[in-house]
């Protein structure tokens, strides 16, 4: 239901990109900058309303994967590893600990899906400009990336992913986790569905106050043009990602697509925490 926020948040991430137009690769044609509703217009007046949703399946193997390992893993290392202790109140610098890792640890494995979903993204947008697309679908995209950069291709920009995973759930695991067990210790909230749905709000604009400039920095690095050997043509590394933009664009670039990340980030945050809760107490698990 959200991933149109995803597409146009992508599509605001790589608009005005100032080391593409340094490298030719806009033509030397001035892009007006548009905002979040007319860059989503757009998209479905120029391509299609159905492109809104180009890249959602993708989308779908990454949460599979990511958010499976991200929970197993956070549970894990509060539980057996930080030693949290039931009933408790858990220091924040394990729990930051503990979803910084968890984060990362899921994107790795995710990270493939994720640099097909931000390409898929990017096609409708190459078809305007006149360029050929480079993908039939997502097997033929996956089987492409493969055969030109081998299995390291698969993971292109796989650090800073890795680092946006990191900071969103020091917002997301952590937030949630920390201010759920606050109210449960602190005031006189039970732990039901009212509790979750205020930790997860919290949740949700803590992760997209903290990913958003990581978000683009992996949104670039994964979009730029290659190489034979799978090097990047415009930037070399995340931080270099980084100094280009902030000194091309301003700081400010770094939150390109803040609005439509923070809105889908809000309601994705509050229909999984509160589904993952029932889940859990259907099945006789205790509470997260």
């Amino acid at each position: 239901v959200t991933f149109p926020l995803d597409l146009t948040k992508t599509r605001l991430q790589i608009q005005g990109e100032a080391a593409a137009r340094r490298d030719g690769a806009a033509a030397g044609q001035a892009v007006p900058y548009r905002g979040m509703l007319r860059t989503a217009a757009g998209i479905a007046q120029e391509e299609g309303v159905r492109k809104l949703w180009q890249g959602a399946t993708p989308a779908v193997y990454r949460h599979i994967v990511y958010t499976g390992v991200r929970m197993v893993t956070y549970e894990h290392l509060r539980d057996s590893v930080l030693g949290r202790a039931e009933g408790e109140s858990f220091p924040l610098w394990k729990a930051v600990v503990g979803g910084m890792s968890a984060g990362a640890i899921g994107q790795f494995f995710a990270s493939p899906t994720d640099l097909v979903k931000v390409q898929m993204q990017m096609e409708g947008k190459r078809k305007l400009e006149g360029k050929p697309l480079r993908f039939r679908g997502v097997h033929h995209a996956f089987l492409k990336i493969l055969s030109e950069g081998g299995v390291r291709g698969l993971w292109a920009g796989w650090v800073p992913n890795v680092q946006r995973a990191a900071l969103v759930n020091m917002g997301d695991l952590t937030t949630y986790d920390s201010v759920k067990h606050f109210l449960l210790l602190n005031t006189s909230l039970v732990d039901n569905s009212v509790t979750h749905s205020v930790s997860s709000a919290c949740s949700g604009l803590v992760a997209a106050v903290l990913g958003t400039p990581a978000d683009v920095v992996k949104t670039r690095i994964m979009n730029q043009p290659r190489d034979k050997q799978g090097r990047g043509l415009l930037y070399k590394s995340s931080m270099d990602c980084l100094t280009q933009t902030v000194q091309g664009e301003g700081f400010m670039s770094l939150y390109k697509g803040f609005i439509p990340t923070w809105m889908r980030m809000a309601p994705w945050s509050l229909v999984f925490w509160l589904t993952y809760e029932q889940i859990r107490r259907i099945c006789g698990v205790s509470s997260f």
